[in-house]
């Protein structure tokens, strides 16, 4: 009787095991043939980087400055993909603020994908417009 229950165990592990490395296949940085659709315009960039950054930052809290510039493809790692360059003011603990922070919001397939630090590089010359919902997010 044990015996069975260690094999549907084995069979348990096995399984999480496969499901969660196909949940990740779709994360590779190379693109193929197949990758139709992986960059597609995200239609919601802002709704999107606005529930991203709410849980990004330990206070998304009274950010202040905050710009963003539209969508555009630009090489991310060894692919292209849309990328939003974003400029903010953010805090660091209570009432202090960190000072200017840039960074990119990297899209695959229409959707908010990751962030990207230190993107002053990358986004060197783009065109950034208020963005004043940041400021108005709360905890």
């Amino acid at each position: 009787m044990q015996a069975i229950g260690a094999r549907w165990r084995l069979f348990g592990l096995v399984a999480g095991a496969i499901i969660t490395l196909s949940a990740c296949a779709h994360h590779h940085d190379s693109e193929t043939p197949s990758d139709e659709g992986i960059n597609a315009y995200p239609a919601n960039y802002k709704t999107d980087i606005l529930g991203a950054i709410h849980v990004y930052l330990e206070d998304p809290t009274g950010i202040r400055d905050g710009a963003i510039s539209e969508p555009t493809q630009k090489a991310v790692g060894n692919a292209t993909r849309y990328v939003a360059c974003l400029r903010f003011n953010a805090r660091k603990s209570g009432r202090e603020y960190a000072g200017a922070k840039e960074m990119m919001a990297v899209f695959l397939a229409g959707h908010f994908d990751h962030f990207v630090e230190n993107a002053g590089e990358q986004c060197a010359g783009v065109s950034y417009t208020p963005f004043p919902e940041l400021g108005k997010l709360k905890r």
